[in-house]
């Protein structure tokens, strides 16, 4: 690795830092735009003025939108996230569990989605032209136009209500056994995979037609190699990079996609906490889940970039 490709490195990760610093002050202050009032929300409109006061002087409110900002900039920092207004407890109690319930929720998802991408786009662009290629093509074009809560909701219908495969609310068997674990993950894995397998697979069938368009890939068929040999040992070292930012895109539809799931599967992660807490409008929460999503976005977009930047043909040979 050259120092060249180190610098572009450097230079995206910089960005990403500046990013992440415009993003959390829009955060606050959009959600400081929010209508109505936080301690006569958790007090409830039978509170006197005095206790309504006495609350808001106890979360700080009373202080300058921008004292208050740099204020929850500093806490960040040293992991504090800030006092719940609706329970009153640490923010980061309330999200510790929920947000390892997510991540294993969006790794099993990844786990499964990215392998069948990545197979079912090699396929379709090796075979592309092909009967194999336009069912496969249908088939993505299908998922793709139907949204996730639909297939949520048809996902119900049929395995829980119809069939009886699994529960509709995932955590309602023993995840400790391997049975557990799928009856509680089957249904929002599949979902999710529905939401971001369609477009890696047409990412990665794009990415590798454009290779297999080549001079060099031509020049190896030609000397007798096997297409299929030609692709998984020349071909795909190329498109490395574009696959890997078509696969850190659509995964970062997990991020919307894992709202609707868990709301829809009653799964205890940080996005159902994130909607109890936006009807509650308990700020430190609502602040921390869309800082906590936007983070684990800008960590997939840098990881696509960097991967984009070291995958390069034109720059490993500089």
């Amino acid at each position: 690795m050259n120092r060249f490709v180190l610098k572009m490195i450097g230079r995206r990760i910089c960005v990403g830092l500046l990013t992440l610093l415009a993003v959390s002050a829009l955060i606050f202050f959009m959600t400081n735009l929010l209508p109505g009032d936080a301690a006569q929300v958790a007090l409830g409109q039978s509170a006197t003025p005095e206790t309504v006061a006495a609350l808001r002087r106890q979360f700080g409110l009373d202080q300058p939108v921008l004292v208050r900002f740099f204020s929850w900039l500093a806490g960040l920092a040293t992991g504090n996230f800030g006092i719940s207004y609706a329970s009153g407890v640490p923010v980061r109690t309330i999200v510790g569990d929920r947000i390892v319930n997510s991540l294993t929720l969006a790794a099993v998802a990844t786990g499964v989605s990215v392998p069948i991408a990545l197979i079912v786009g090699i396929v379709s662009a090796i075979y592309r032209g092909s009967r194999l290629d336009r069912v496969l093509g249908i088939l993505t074009m299908s998922v793709v136009a139907v949204p996730e809560f639909l297939v949520a909701s048809l996902a119900v219908m049929l395995f829980a209500v119809k069939l009886h495969w699994v529960s509709a609310l995932s955590f309602s068997a023993d995840t400790s056994t391997l049975i557990g674990f799928l009856k509680a993950y089957t249904l929002p894995v599949m979902v999710l995979c529905f939401v971001v397998m369609a477009q890696m697979i047409r990412m990665t069938r794009a990415a590798l037609i454009n290779q297999l368009d080549s001079a060099y890939i031509e020049m190896a068929t030609l000397k007798g190699l096997k297409l299929r040999r030609v692709v998984l040992t020349h071909a795909m070292s190329n498109v490395v990079g574009p696959v890997a930012n078509a696969m850190a895109l659509s995964l970062s539809y997990l991020l919307g996609g894992v709202i609707i799931v868990e709301t829809i599967f009653s799964y205890p992660g940080l996005a159902t906490t994130f909607v109890y807490a936006v009807s509650n409008r308990d700020l430190p929460v609502v602040q921390f889940c869309v800082l906590f999503f936007s983070v684990c976005y800008l960590l997939m977009l840098l990881v696509a970039d960097i991967f984009t930047i070291v995958f390069n043909p034109k720059l490993r040979k500089s």
